[in-house]
């Protein structure tokens, strides 16, 4: 009875053989190392695989320490530009100075039509500070936008930085696989 017993394991280890090999026959290439870089290189002096990955690894290095760049670590890109926060008026005296202009306005003109100066003044001072409230928050609206269109700015050239830094890194890395006997594109 032992025969059935030794025929199920082998049995069993035949099919787990077969599943490991239907795995490893269905599991995606691995790129090499100046793929994943972005750079395509064929051995076109008949270099073996292990040579392959030896010399991209050099070139990586190397060109990683010409370019000062590490596609593998790249720097932190930058945080992108918020959209400007409704703030409060800034206290930046608008509306006391319309007020006194309103008053002042308001005053004369009360004054030359022969009624009373102080209500004048008083409507007056109060369109003045309407006034000069919007002046105040027209002025902080172009201020907030003018912060956004820097910020965006400063992003788009730090991203254009990030990107020579990177095509960079590329021709370096093709020049020196280039140089040891590869095609490269």
């Amino acid at each position: 009875m032992q025969a059935p017993k030794a025929t199920n394991r082998a049995m069993i280890s035949l099919l787990a053989c077969a599943v490991a090999a239907l795995a490893w026959a269905q599991s995606p290439p691995q790129k090499t190392l100046a793929a994943s870089a972005g750079v395509f290189a064929y051995p076109a002096k008949g270099q073996s695989p292990s040579k392959q990955a030896q010399d991209e690894a050099e070139c990586y290095n190397w060109s990683k320490t010409q370019s000062g760049y590490d596609p593998m670590s790249p720097p932190p890109a930058a945080a992108p530009a918020q959209p400007a926060q409704a703030q409060a008026p800034a206290a930046d005296g608008a509306r006391a100075k319309g007020a006194l202009r309103g008053a002042a306005a308001g005053a004369i003109i009360g004054e030359v039509a022969g009624n009373d100066a102080g209500k004048g003044a008083a409507i007056g001072a109060t369109a003045g500070v309407l006034a000069g409230g919007r002046q105040s928050r027209m002025a902080q609206s172009q201020q907030q936008q003018q912060a956004a269109q820097q910020a965006q700015a400063n992003a788009a050239q730090a991203q254009a930085a990030q990107q020579e830094l990177a095509n960079a890194f590329k021709r370096g890395m093709a020049v020196c696989l280039e140089a040891r006997g590869y095609t490269v594109k």
